[in-house]
């Protein structure tokens, strides 16, 4: 399974990368808001640290518009992919960008017929949000099952982003169900490189070592 890194701040894209850890990044307006400066300068220093598919975000509800900002992203770096929402002139974006080859993530997806929808429409990647989908008390990893099931059965090539991720059972779970892609924050990142045992461990080694060195 694949890891996107889920935000616009490049000091955590550059640490993650630095570990090898990031096949691509995830952004959408509220991220980008939160850094100072352009947003397309800050996706182009992204597109500097990552080679992997680069999520930017339409902000237009109109098909027209959608396109238009689509194909603006795409002369910022080759590897833009153009996030667009679940909603029918969303679909009808994806269909159009797609017939020009431009990569699409469809995003807000919360049921797997949307998801299928999508895929239907030409989108690479869909975004399940199994985060925003458990907060209104149903089971978003349930959807995230649904829609690989749905996708195996008629081998579709679309890519499943489990986005919208809260804690690293959402990531082990993701990789159970052969979820493709798990979008994740830098501080759900960091967690899943962690664990009790393992810090107990390297506790107890470096106390033993120091007894080692006591007896030079």
């Amino acid at each position: 399974m694949k890891f996107f890194l889920d935000t616009a701040h490049v000091p955590h894209i550059r640490e993650a990368a630095s570990a090898g850890l990031v096949d691509g990044i995830t952004t959408n307006p509220t991220l980008l808001s939160r850094e100072e400066g352009d947003p397309r300068e800050i996706i182009l220093e992204i597109a500097k640290i990552v080679d992997g598919p680069i999520n930017a975000e339409v902000v237009s509800l109109e098909t027209e518009g959608m396109v238009r900002e689509g194909l603006e992203w795409r002369k910022v770096s080759e590897n833009i992919v153009v996030k667009i929402p679940m909603t029918l002139e969303g679909l009808k974006a994806i269909w159009t960008l797609s017939e020009q080859d431009v990569p699409t993530n469809c995003t807000l997806i919360f049921n797997p017929i949307q998801a299928l929808m999508a895929a239907k429409a030409g989108a690479t990647y869909v975004s399940p949000f199994v985060g925003r989908v458990d907060d209104i008390q149903s089971s978003g990893m349930e959807v995230v099952q649904q829609i690989v099931q749905i996708f195996q059965n008629y081998e579709i090539e679309t890519e499943v982003i489990v986005a919208s991720i809260r804690h690293p059972m959402h990531v082990v779970e993701a990789a159970l169900m052969g979820a493709d892609i798990s979008t994740v924050p830098y501080d759900v990142l960091k967690r899943l490189s962690q664990h009790p045992l393992t810090d107990a461990g390297i506790e107890r080694f470096l106390a033993d070592w120091e007894k080692v060195k006591g007896r030079s």
